[in-house]
């Protein structure tokens, strides 16, 4: 049986470059995958916590959850709204680039990596899948170039 999948949209508007000052469609499905990849990533892994908890937990780590809960639930807003949710993907690789550098390479260089710090770096690791699907293009003319708000 032979199915074929039509699509509404023309290929080329999908591969298209976009206006200048604006983001590709292409470009939109890759920042609607990566919110997806974070809030689904932390819904699974952060919610549960946020839901059951001892209050040992609360104390400890609720600080830490509650942040990434509520980046997770921020990011799922990027499902609609991909370019106006850039500053999430950006604090997004922000913390993780300061985590990594400031905290887990010292630990490294001195060869004080515990299990549980390992399992923290890979898990931070993974903003690596982040880097390709931004578009820094728009990015860097929105957020460097262009003239920002007005002070009075």
């Amino acid at each position: 049986m032979n199915s074929v999948v039509r699509s509404s949209v023309p290929s080329d508007e999908v591969t298209s470059r976009a206006a200048p000052g604006e983001v590709s469609l292409f470009r939109l499905y890759t920042l609607r995958a990566a919110y997806f990849v974070m809030a689904a990533g932390l819904g699974v892994y952060i919610w549960p916590a946020v839901i059951h908890h001892t209050n040992e937990f609360a104390a400890a780590q609720g600080v830490r959850v509650a942040l990434l809960a509520g980046l997770g639930a921020t990011a799922a807003l990027g499902l609609r709204y991909p370019v106006q949710m850039l500053p999430v993907l950006l604090f997004e690789m922000v913390w993780k680039a300061i985590y990594l550098t400031a905290f887990a390479l010292p630990l490294w260089s001195a060869h004080q990596i515990s299990a549980a710090v390992a399992e923290d770096i890979k898990a931070v690791l993974m903003v690596v899948i982040f880097i390709p699907l931004i578009p820094w293009r728009y990015v860097f003319t929105h957020y460097v170039l262009k003239h920002g708000d007005r002070w009075k």
